[in-house]
């Protein structure tokens, strides 16, 4: 049986929300999960159909949320694509190769090493905070740390914990920041690049 109600609270940096039901009641949560459209974020005060649910200390929950003017829609799964994955593995494998024939520093390896591990940690910490209602990580901070070479265990990590994989102007923003990081270290691979990495390398 569906209901209908309206997204009268809504929480975008932290994925969820609440239903007001038609006619009144008690608030429903809604997660940004159980949306069939996950490309349309709500801003509030939408009116939706849904599915009632309870979780497991029984508390109301709408499942199969759409949008009202919206056609149900399964959503699609998270992270389906291999493609982003295969990209980061490639890239990971290439540096390692380009290291090993010294046309790479093996600080810039170590550089990518530890940004994303730290991106993946900062994810990580992200993520419980989300869930505990605590204090977040700043979008700004995760996308520093992917510009500076971390964006490979920054994918990781959204795959994983499925966390910032759904909101679409996070991603634009994470991908942009990918882009200019390929297109520094193209840079560094070039003789002008080469020479300028060298000299800062030897003045450290």
């Amino acid at each position: 049986m569906r209901h209908q109600g309206k997204i009268t609270t809504w929480k975008d940096d932290k994925g969820f929300g609440f239903i007001t039901p038609n006619g009144g009641g008690e608030p429903v949560f809604v997660h940004v999960s159980s949306l069939a459209n996950r490309q349309r974020r709500p801003e509030g005060d939408e009116l939706v159909s849904y599915e009632l649910a309870t979780d497991a200390k029984g508390r109301l929950q709408a499942k199969a949320v759409v949008f009202v003017g919206e056609r149900a829609v399964a959503p699609a799964a998270p992270g389906r694509s291999s493609l982003p994955p295969l990209f980061a593995a490639g890239f990971v494998g290439w540096l390692g190769v380009m290291a090993w024939l010294g046309r790479l520093p093996l600080a810039v390896l170590a550089l990518y090493a530890a940004a994303s591990l730290v991106a993946f940690l900062a994810y990580g910490h992200d993520k419980s905070a989300a869930v505990r209602d605590a204090r977040r990580v700043p979008e700004r901070t995760l996308h520093l740390f992917a510009l500076l070479g971390g964006w490979p265990g920054a994918l990781v990590a959204q795959r994983l914990f499925r966390h910032k994989s759904s909101k679409a102007s996070f991603q634009t923003t994470y991908w942009i920041t990918v882009v200019l990081n390929c297109a520094a270290l193209a840079w560094l691979l070039s003789p002008h690049g080469a020479q300028t990495l060298q000299a800062v390398l030897a003045a450290i």
